[in-house]
């Protein structure tokens, strides 16, 4: 059993370590209501053996954190939930008879574009045909009159689909999905921005298949491919059923803020006050609400923990991170995703851009220290703080560098921490 599922309060019941999701032992019973399931889990010991350091690790709110299928089951909003009906949705377009800037600018970012029909593609269209050779295996991509399509040969079979779907921007890769036999498919053809080229999809297997029909991709559950399409399209469930062909491309306005038909049909007749109860603001939420809400897409530090994920690999879920950055703390609305991050703009990649967020906790050295900048001053510089305390790494088989955000002094040579 991972020891990240562990919470931080130790107790030793026959000699072992428990990390038990709860401030005072005697509370339990009141405590049973809020931290449901999850309860269970730990005090029946599902958290077994764990050491000191990781419930330093661990974050100081965990109480107030969930995982994403938790928060799927509580009432309101929340990505990815699925639930309401097609008629609660009314598109982008309605948000921007109100909203229009905020809907022009969300139009450009990386969340709109992270799906999109293949011949929408620009990748795809700027390449005739794409060919990748693994052992006795050809694989290609090829522009037709009817569309993009997908060929795997043997040299004397072939299997041909037409490509259904494009992920990812290209800003660091784009991967692609097909159907075949009524099931759901990942391409074994995968576009790395770094090197411009085509390879291999991560997670496929480095050796070749035992047969044609395995090695032409890799199929996906039903379970997962809801989770792929509820985070890169909108509306891909609705009342409760999974239906990608009727889904929106990309994220847009309702997948953040629920579905907004009953908020613009008040707006509409005036009634601004009663419409603004029917959507969501993320802006409101506590600090710990707002980074689960963000990672219902990019993982919450639940999430990142009963998935198993360990090590490097968990650089790519950067609430995870930033839940067990030491700045952290009890939680603080100056360091949530959405503090840095304006989710309706394209992503700051400036590394000047963010050191005002830097300084809105942590003193400039000199300077008399304040009750709110408790961070201590920076004793090389006061800009540019992301080059050192979040550098950039690169995966294993992501071909790509992501920005670590577990903020901290990077001493040279230190292994990077889980």
């Amino acid at each position: 059993m991972n020891a990240g599922l562990c919470l931080p309060k130790r107790s030793s019941i026959f000699g072992l370590e428990f990390w038990i999701g709860i401030r005072d032992w005697n509370s339990q019973s009141m405590r049973m209501n809020r931290l449901g399931s999850r309860f269970v889990w730990q005090v029946l010991g599902t958290c077994l053996l764990v050491s000191f350091a990781t419930r330093a690790q661990s974050p100081q709110t965990i109480a107030d954190q969930f995982s994403t299928a938790e928060r799927l089951k509580k009432p309101g909003w929340w990505p990815t939930k699925g639930n309401a009906p097609k008629d609660e949705y009314v598109g982008p377009a309605a948000c921007t008879r109100c909203h229009s800037d905020i809907a022009a600018s969300q139009k450009t970012t990386p969340m709109a574009r992270t799906a999109r029909p293949p011949s929408d593609s620009e990748l795809l269209r700027s390449h005739d045909k794409v060919d990748l050779s693994q052992g006795p295996y050809k694989y290609e991509m090829t522009r037709t009159a009817e569309g993009e399509v997908y060929t795997t040969t043997d040299g004397q079979q072939t299997i041909s689909e037409p490509l259904t779907w494009a992920f990812g921007t290209g800003n660091h890769g784009q991967s692609y999905l097909f159907e075949h036999q009524g099931s759901l498919y990942e391409t074994r053809l995968t576009y790395y921005q770094s090197s411009q080229t085509f390879g291999l999809t991560p997670n496929h297997p480095l050796s070749p298949a035992e047969s044609l029909e395995k090695a032409i991709g890799r199929k996906i559950s039903s379970a997962e491919a809801q989770k792929c399409f509820g985070c890169h399209t909108t509306a891909s469930s609705v009342s409760g059923v999974f239906t990608p062909s009727k889904a929106t491309p990309g994220v847009t306005c309702e997948v953040c803020h629920g579905p907004g038909a009953a908020h613009a049909a008040a707006e509409k007749n005036g009634f601004r006050d009663e419409g603004a109860a029917f959507v969501l603001n993320p802006a409101r939420l506590a600090p710990a609400d707002s980074v689960d809400f963000c990672g219902a897409c990019h993982r919450t530090w639940w999430d990142v923990n009963q998935d198993g994920f360990t090590g490097i690999a968990t650089l790519r879920f950067p609430a995870y991170r930033l839940e067990k950055s030491r700045c952290w703390g009890n939680g603080d609305a100056r360091i949530t995703c959405m503090a840095c991050h304006d989710p309706h703009q394209l992503l700051a990649k400036e590394p000047a851009s963010y050191d005002q967020r830097c300084l809105s906790c942590h003193k400039i050295s000199g300077s008399e220290p304040k009750a709110d900048h408790p961070g201590a001053a920076c004793t090389v510089s006061t800009k540019d703080c992301v080059t050192c305390h979040m550098p950039k790494y690169e995966t294993p088989e992501m071909h790509t560098k992501f920005t670590d955000h577990m903020i901290r002094v990077v001493k040279k040579d230190a292994p990077i921490p889980d």
